[in-house]
């Protein structure tokens, strides 16, 4: 199988037979308009297995011209409608999109950084966010009042992000109140503080500006827990059980004081005196996609490649984690690989598009995804160049579709959480 090929076409040459090779579903060689209007799912991918709250927003029908239009007509309308529309909008393109929508991107990169970029665009009318819908909202979070933010395809969601949802966090909180009390202690830390990770709904966001809490990035984790210790005695950490144990284990807590917590049980499933121990308690939820990697395909890597260099992003699973050479943020797995001498020999686990895509800028080296199963993150995978034409062509005739907006009575608190993020800087050590 070529690494260098775009993940699309991989797949297409993979479901035709022309090209040896193994995708996680033989639905991803289909337009992902397929999906759009069959029974509530993510779509063929990583998180095809995840199930979806029912009020998970879906896509309506996309136009019969979308559909049908060949890539070099949608190459050409696309375009054609950047050009019309200008300054007037900002496109964006997440590092884990296909190919074929990153290269209309004006700025590619992490949700953050791509949040940043539509901030640093104010005079942007419109900022067509292609990536999940959490990340539209935070764009609609830091952009202009009179900024439309568009995500092209509403079914591009998270099930991540899905599996801490406003009610059950809430449920969560009320029984830790009840348990350790709202008090604080003689050094004035409160009980718990809630973090909640950048890939989580606008509602969650919300709810830590409320409790005193804050967001965190997969690059600024650490920094962000310190911040949480030195205010609080423990933290409730959501929706990403593995970012959380991976930064707080590399900060010295035990695991034993790291329960997880299943919203579906009393007191997450644990026991009182467990609870009572905790330093950080995590929800129960995962990256599918980062859940594929394991302890054996690093182990294959390095027979193959001795001096195989391997990086995994800090989602994966802890054993990966502490199996890799290094962990980081996809923005740490770009730089690291263009940092290296020619010649290097990388094995990545994070997902696939973006790793391809590497492989593709960086010919000197040799790039490969640990998990030789082609199996792209299932709502990145929803955006399609049809849904980026669609939404252009509407606001070159003054329509704007799929607009994404959070009420004011969950933004403000959101940006609370979101500024507490900012002003957060690194130090060298943690409150006791």
């Amino acid at each position: 199988m070529s690494t260098t090929a775009s993940v699309d076409t991989t797949i297409q040459l993979i479901a035709s037979g022309v090209t040896d090779g193994e995708t996680c579903s033989p639905d991803l060689a289909d337009g992902p308009w397929v999906f759009d209007l069959q029974a509530p799912g993510y779509g063929p991918g990583a998180s095809m297995a995840d199930p979806i709250p029912a009020s998970a927003p879906r896509q309506g029908e996309l136009p019969e011209e979308y559909r049908t239009a060949s890539a070099a007509e949608l190459h050409e309308r696309i375009l054609a409608a950047k050009a019309q529309l200008g300054d007037r909008v900002v496109t964006l393109g997440h590092f884990y999109q296909r190919d074929e929508v990153v290269q209309y991107a004006d700025f590619v990169g992490d949700s953050f950084q791509l949040a940043n970029a539509a901030k640093a665009r104010p005079e942007a009318e419109a900022i067509v966010f292609c990536g999940v819908h959490f990340m539209a909202e935070t764009a609609d979070l830091l952009s202009g009042p009179g900024q439309a933010v568009i995500l092209p395809n509403l079914a591009a969601g998270c099930s991540m992000a899905d599996m801490a949802d406003i009610d059950s966090v809430a449920e969560c909180w009320e029984q830790l109140e009840e348990l350790y009390g709202t008090e604080p202690d003689a050094n004035g830390r409160v009980p718990v503080i809630p973090v909640t990770y950048m890939n989580s709904s606008a509602a969650l966001k919300g709810f830590c500006g409320e409790h005193g809490g804050i967001v965190c990035t997969s690059s600024n984790a650490d920094t962000v827990l310190k911040w949480a210790f030195e205010r609080g005695q423990r933290v409730l950490f959501f929706p990403d059980q593995h970012l959380g144990r991976n930064t707080a284990k590399a900060m010295g807590i035990p695991l034993e004081q790291m329960p997880l917590w299943n919203p579906r049980k009393a007191l997450g499933g644990n026991e009182t005196a467990v609870m009572q121990d905790a330093r950080v308690i995590l929800w129960h939820g995962f990256c599918s996609v980062h859940k594929r990697f394991t302890v054996g395909q690093i182990e294959a890597a390095r027979a193959q490649y001795p001096d195989v260099r391997v990086i995994v992003h800090p989602e994966c699973p802890m054993p990966v984690v502490d199996a890799a050479d290094e962990y980081g943020s996809t923005d740490y797995i770009v730089k690291a690989i263009a940092a290296a001498p020619a010649g290097s020999t990388f094995a990545i686990g994070t997902e696939i598009n973006l790793v391809q895509r590497l492989a593709a800028e960086y010919p000197q080296h040799t790039i490969f995804c640990l998990d030789s199963v082609v199996c792209p993150c299932s709502t990145m995978y929803r955006i399609h160049p049809g849904y980026l034409a669609w939404v252009l062509e509407g606001l070159v005739r003054g329509e704007i579709h799929n607009r994404i907006t959070v009420p004011a009575e969950v933004a403000d608190p959101a940006r609370v959480a979101l500024e507490r993020m900012l002003a957060a800087k690194p130090n060298t050590t943690m409150a006791a």
